[in-house]
């Protein structure tokens, strides 16, 4: 992919002129494609909760029967008798507007897929959607996909949706809301967290090969839409909720055993997002090699890999010793798994792709505000 780097390609990736410039200050040079990338993912609205941020912390969230509120991939509360239910609500607005059928359903295999990162066993899908004029012929259109798109997903997976509700709005001509949700239940004493730990781990990836699907979907999701929305289509996520039942069914097989070290859904930004909030709840750094990840397309660049947010992929931290017993469980489940990378002291992502170029970035959490220092 050949680009020059500059602030008019930074406008287009959703960056401010102010944010382009402090990515140059913390830098000292020019970023390379693939950081800009990096930067804008993570730096867009759908990662960082950049102006949300202030609201949400608003809402109460703690309580004595609250074991896990905001920080991890879904909230976790006490029921009785040893249990926990496991929750997220998660919006997917933008791509249920692109693409209806295929946003909303990767909504629903997302928000999955924080429950069972979890350790918990879906058991429920709920609903919350905002239509525009349903006699407008777009509303139709979009209606149509969406109910579809849920009902599909949940039902191919097996969990069923038990609720929900529908308004209809001309505020929401342009862009409906579509609000999807996922209940589970886990053993309070076997609630699996995202923080990597350990020098030395190994980092595991698991489920679905990459592709090229849903690249910058977090950015576009972040962004105001117009007339050329329609344009933005190759942005959304492509899902399969057969290989979504498989990874269900592998991980909490792999939960029962003593492997897992820490577990991280793929979903927006992807590999990108999974291996820095991992490192960065842990207070440690992650090697990747871009080499080992499982691909369906050829001649992807680190750029594509960083940034696709193709579906059903998990991270996974595990033990030294554990990684047969694991490979042998997502094999027996006919799913990838591959060790891409590695924990380290150095509190930096390092990014390797030797197939295709020697350069290696160096990524650096910035504590934990969804900010990266990138060195050469």
């Amino acid at each position: 992919m050949s680009m020059i780097v500059n602030a008019e390609l930074a406008a287009r990736f959703g960056l401010s002129a102010e944010e382009y410039q402090k990515v140059l200050d913390i830098m000292g040079r020019v970023p390379s494609l693939t950081e800009l990338g990096i930067f804008s993912v993570m730096w867009s609205e759908h990662c960082s909760y950049k102006s949300s941020r202030v609201h949400l912390k608003t809402l109460p969230t703690k309580a004595p029967w609250v074991i896990h509120g905001p920080g991890e991939n879904a909230g976790v509360v006490d029921i009785g008798d040893g249990l926990a239910a496991v929750f997220k609500m998660e919006s997917h607005n933008h791509p249920s507007f692109i693409e209806p059928y295929q946003g909303a359903a990767t909504g629903v295999g997302g928000i999955l897929r924080d429950v069972f990162t979890m350790g918990a066993r879906p058991v429920a899908n709920l609903n919350a959607l905002r239509f525009g004029d349903p006699s407008l012929p777009v509303t139709q259109r979009v209606i149509d996909g969406v109910v579809r798109g849920i009902g599909g997903y949940g039902n191919c997976v097996g969990v069923p949706t038990v609720g929900g509700e529908i308004n209809f709005h001309p505020a929401y001509n342009g862009n409906p809301l579509v609000n999807a949700m996922t209940v589970g239940i886990a053993s309070q004493d076997k609630i699996f967290l995202s923080a990597a730990a350990g020098i030395g781990n190994p980092v595991v990836y698991v489920g679905s090969k990459t592709g090229r699907d849903g690249i910058h979907g977090a950015t576009m999701s972040s962004a105001e839409f117009d007339e050329h929305a329609a344009s933005k289509r190759p942005t959304v996520q492509v899902g399969d909720p057969f290989t979504e039942k498989l990874l269900i069914e592998a991980c909490l097989e792999l939960m029962a055993t003593d492997a897992i070290v820490a577990i991280q859904d793929m979903g927006a930004a992807g590999l990108t997002s999974s291996a820095v909030e991992m490192a960065g709840k842990g207070g440690v750094g992650i090697e990747l090699d871009l080499d080992h990840v499982p691909q369906r397309e050829t001649g992807m660049t680190a750029y594509e890999m960083m940034l696709s947010e193709s579906q059903e992929r998990m991270l996974m931290v595990l033990k030294p010793d554990r990684t047969d017993v694991a490979r042998a469980i997502f094999e027996k489940w006919d799913l990838d798994f591959a060790i891409v990378g590695v924990l380290t002291d150095t509190a930096h992502i390092t990014v390797k792709h030797l197939a295709r170029s020697r350069r290696i970035f160096l990524l650096h959490r910035w504590l934990m505000r969804h900010r990266f220092i990138i060195a050469r």
